[in-house]
């Protein structure tokens, strides 16, 4: 058996290039064109081997960027290409017509989504998963994912530009303050994160970026106080070490030259050690200076409180010892907790029992003051993390009435597998088995399942299904997730060797379990999608149930340090004071149930997958490894991604929802009916043809065949009608917007042009209403005018006759009193006068003579005077010169050009005026003079 196993794997390699030289005869022919294919799907045959020399071409060629169907693949390049990621790159993308025309690129996921928020594509919300083992790419992707976003999604108006920039600057800093804390260099990645990360970036109706929010997942902790060979600890620690100032130094006592315990390969030199922007982006988040300097001294007290050492006493009885040096560390440590060093020691060495309603104090042995020991700098870490990720959103995080939709990006640890594997390796594994069912299950498993249900001919595609492994994993009650947590819910102390025989007698039976008889340690192997990993027991259980001494937490509640006690200022020490009553919360339990919340938000949210793959274990730049690239394409399914998409319709409308987009192509009122008025059922006949009606108007435009129904799927269609849903492939979907845009165009055109005939026709009806309006103004206003003017005439005339009415009397009184007491011998009977529209001249006899004698252009006077009366009369009326300087007559009416009363004319009274009485109606610029209304007016008056 052995032989032949053995023979086995020695032959596979020889079996897999020669059946590699008989897939790629044909396909590799123009070996040189290899790297020209941006999309998988093109390779014909479609095979691990087509898919790897395909990569393996466009990575010599430094083309990093894959599409594979539906997904997008991600090489490692392991060296910085900054021209791939400028701003200039982003808006090319971003304005581009049809980004799926350019090259791959994570900008084209990333305008993908972008652009389905601004569509109202259901799902709205989106979700970008990337994922890849350590060291394949996933945290540098996210960054430029949310450096994309903050780009794109940014205000030009200068009203909210500043409001912008900022939550832009503060999505930004939140990703060094959060790799600095959170990411470490392990054997595979110089900077892996040690925890998982979903970030939601916050949309407004708008589209623009108004607010993000960050939810975490699992802190790997424990590598604060251990680490594996040839890795570090947090990124914090080394920046602090090397970019404190040596006043920093000397106040967090962390000399230059000490060695701390927790400190490995202090000396190696990362990119990420770099103090002053974590200062920085703190600082641009809003963290105060004091508030940092709080974080980082106890930072440093953790530090040295790794360097606290314990020996065992003499007397088993008493407390454990401190070792020589190990009492500076723990004041020091003291000092920066501002707790006091004899409290600290004291919860360190001993632990409190309850007996009853009395509390014993027990010596801890040398192990369990390690522990102890472990358990507060775990714990103190945590909660400073924790705390981080809380003001991180409180400063970020728009209030739910300003946002509407939103992008998710989805960061986790890869697939971890280590020489020694333990409950961290075991539950990131798990959240990667999750994220490849989410996979499976969207991509390769429904839409398959989707197809045969909407009527479409359809053969399955074969694929690796994890389920059966996560059944092995959550199952209940025989999982081994519930057996762990069953045992750490048992009153005794954890003991590997009969925890491994419970999951052997529980878990024999299944195919995705293994052991090894012969190891000493006691083990199990999962085999995962990605491979078998081998997990060690020793541990595991303690590590589950992950204890807490309540005199710790009573401890740090005391702190004089103002952050630190805040910190625990909620925590329940009865919690964890070791009550068995109590339900006990573990690690794992709160690790499902964070990532089943996980889960349902990306079942909510349209997934976009990006699959990072890392090219060789040694990070090297531009080095390709056939056999490391072949396996991550194995385990994440891809070689199915492509067949199903190349095969299958990655894009699926329900009826009613396509619709409602592309119903106005067809321009027919049953589409509209349907949809508006009656709306029915999404598998009734009537919405199916009005789909197909849509479908066949942009077919026939392309010279395509037309659709039928019901439709049968043809080998290289584009789309196909199913009973609730129309299929369709991203070339057809672009032909859809492109005749959706034409006709919007189309109806904007109409509308415009009506609403422009309505506003020239309303600006029409108001200027004739405001003419209307003028003129009855003006003519009101004359005829106020002409009313004015009767009632001053009225007035005139009234006064004018009773004053002609007083001169006639005073008059006739004057004449009366009059007796000739005189006569003349002048001889002068009468008065002639030569008018110059009579030729001979006019005699008139006696008196009077009328206002005619003032006006006469010539006069010849004749007289005869019977009376000296009359000829005084007649001479001042004419205003001639007396024969004799000593006789003068003057009539009061003689200043007022009259003689007598009786001169003035008897007919009535005529005024001729130069100007027309209607002043503010000769204002036509017509030659004709006044016309319309006005001229009827005047007519009137």
């Amino acid at each position: 058996m052995d032989d032949g196993f053995g023979l086995g794997d020695r032959c596979y390699p020889q079996l897999l290039d020669t059946s590699l030289d008989g897939e790629l005869k044909s396909f590799l022919i123009d070996e040189d064109e290899l790297h020209t294919y941006d999309d998988l799907t093109k390779v014909n045959p479609v095979t691990p081997s087509t898919v790897l020399k395909c990569l393996q071409a466009r990575y010599s060629v430094k083309v990093f960027y894959t599409h594979a169907g539906c997904t997008l693949v991600a090489l490692n390049p392991f060296q910085p290409v900054p021209h791939l990621y400028s701003p200039e790159v982003m808006k090319e993308y971003h304005c581009a017509r049809q980004p799926q025309e350019f090259k791959p690129h994570i900008f084209v996921v990333a305008e993908e989504a972008y652009r389905n928020i601004q569509g109202q594509v259901e799902p709205v919300d989106q979700s970008l998963v990337v994922s890849g083992e350590s060291g394949a790419g996933k945290t540098w992707t996210t960054r430029c994912l949310m450096k994309y976003y903050s780009t794109i999604a940014a205000s030009s108006s200068q009203k909210c530009q500043n409001m912008i920039e900022r939550i832009e600057k503060r999505v930004l800093d939140s990703n060094p303050i959060m790799e600095a804390f959170g990411n470490a260099c392990t054997s595979r990645n110089n900077n892996s994160s040690r925890f998982g990360k979903y970030i939601q970036l916050q949309l407004n109706t708008s589209h623009l970026l108004v607010g993000a929010s960050v939810q975490t997942y699992l802190l790997e902790k424990t590598r604060i106080v251990k680490q594996g060979a040839d890795e570090r600890n947090f990124h914090i620690f080394y920046q602090m070490m090397k970019g404190a100032t040596e006043e920093q130094r000397k106040e967090w006592k962390i000399p230059r030259d000490q060695h701390f315990t927790w400190l490995p390969n202090a000396d190696r030199t990362l990119e990420e050690d770099c103090f002053q922007d974590t200062v920085a982006a703190m600082g641009h988040m809003g963290i105060a200076t004091e508030t940092q300097g709080q974080i980082f001294q106890m930072l440093a007290g953790l530090l040295n409180l790794g360097n606290v050492t314990f020996c065992p006493s003499a007397d088993e009885s008493q407390p454990c010892d401190l070792q020589e040096e190990a009492a500076g560390f723990l004041r020091a440590a003291a000092s920066l907790l501002h707790v006091s060093a004899e409290q600290l020691e004291s919860c360190l060495k001993l632990r409190v029992l309850q007996a009853g309603k009395q509390s014993v104090l027990k010596p801890c042995s040398r192990e369990e003051c390690g522990i102890r020991r472990d358990c507060l700098a775990k714990l103190i870490y945590a909660r400073v993390f924790d705390w981080l990720v809380a003001f991180i959103n409180k400063s970020m995080c728009a209030s739910s009435s300003s946002w509407c939709n939103f992008i998710g990006l989805l960061d986790v640890y890869g697939f971890e597998c280590f020489v020694l594997n333990n409950l961290e390796q075991l539950c990131i594994n798990y959240a990667n088995e999750k994220l490849q069912q989410h996979f499976v299950a969207h991509y390769l498993k429904a839409q398959q399942e989707e197809y045969v249900s909407e009527g479409l001919v359809w053969s399955f595609v074969q694929y690796q299904d994890n389920q059966s492994c996560l059944h092995l994993l959550e199952g209940s009650p025989n999982g081994i997730f519930s057996l762990l947590n069953e045992e750490c819910r048992l009153n005794r102390g954890a003991d590997a060797q009969q925890f491994r025989t419970r999951l052997q007698r529980e878990l024999s039976g299944n195919a995705c379990m293994s052991w090894d008889t012969f190891s000493k340690q006691p083990h199990f192997t999962v085999s995962h999608y990605a491979g078998r990993v081998s997990y060690q027991i020793e541990g595991m259980v303690e590590k589950n149930r992950d204890p807490v001494p309540p005199e710790l937490i009573h401890m740090l509640q005391g702190s004089q340090d103002s952050l630190l006690q805040s910190l625990f200022a909620d925590g329940n020490a009865d919690d964890s004071s070791g009550r068995r009553h109590t339900k006990v919360v573990t690690v794992v339990s709160k690790f499902k149930n964070s990532l089943e919340s996980l889960m349902k938000i990306l079942h909510s949210t349209t997934p976009h997958y990006t699959r990072c793959i890392k090219p060789n274990p040694e990070c090297r730049p531009l080095t390709f490894k056939k056999e490391e690239v072949i396996l991550q394409l194995e385990a994440c399914g891809i070689v199915e991604t492509i067949n199903i998409s190349a095969a299958g319709f990655p894009i699926r409308i329900p009826h009613l929802c396509f619709l409602k987009r592309y119903g106005l192509i067809a321009n027919s009122r049953i589409s509209w009916q349907s949809v508006e008025e009656s709306e029915p059922e999404a598998g009734s006949d009537t919405v199916a043809h009005a789909v197909v009606a849509v479908l066949n108007e942009v077919l026939r435009c392309h010279s395509l065949e037309p659709l039928r129904y019901p439709g049968t799927r043809t080998h290289g269609s584009l789309v196909h009608c199913g009973e609730t849903k129309a299929f369709l492939t991203h070339f057809m979907l672009e032909l859809l917007e492109e005749h959706r845009g034409r006709a919007r165009s189309q109806r904007a055109s109409v509308i415009q042009c009506c609403w422009r005939r309505y506003c020239r026709r309303k600006r029409a009806a108001q200027a004739c209403a405001a003419a209307r309006i003028q003129a009855a103004v003006r003519s009101w206003l004359v005829r106020k005018e002409v009313l004015r003017w009767c009632r001053a005439a009225t007035i005139i005339q009234r006064q004018w006759q009773g004053w002609r009415a007083r001169m006639e009397a005073l008059a006739e009184t004057e004449l009366d009193d009059v007796t000739d007491t005189e006569k003349t011998s002048w001889g002068c009977t009468g008065l002639s006068l030569q008018l110059s529209t009579h030729q001979e001249p006019v005699i008139l006899w006696a008196w009077p003579v009328g206002l005619a004698l003032a006006s006469a252009p010539t006069v010849t006077v004749a007289m005869t005077v019977t009376n000296i009366q009359k000829m005084v009369s007649l001479f001042a009326c004419l205003k001639l010169s007396f024969p004799s300087f000593s006789y003068k007559v003057e009539t009061n009416q003689f200043e007022q050009g009259v003689a007598s009363i009786r001169a003035q004319p008897q007919e009535s009274i005529r005024l001729h005026l130069q100007r027309s009485p209607l002043p503010y109606s000769d204002t036509h610029p017509d030659k004709r003079g006044v016309t319309g209304f006005n001229q009827i007016l005047l007519e009137k008056t």
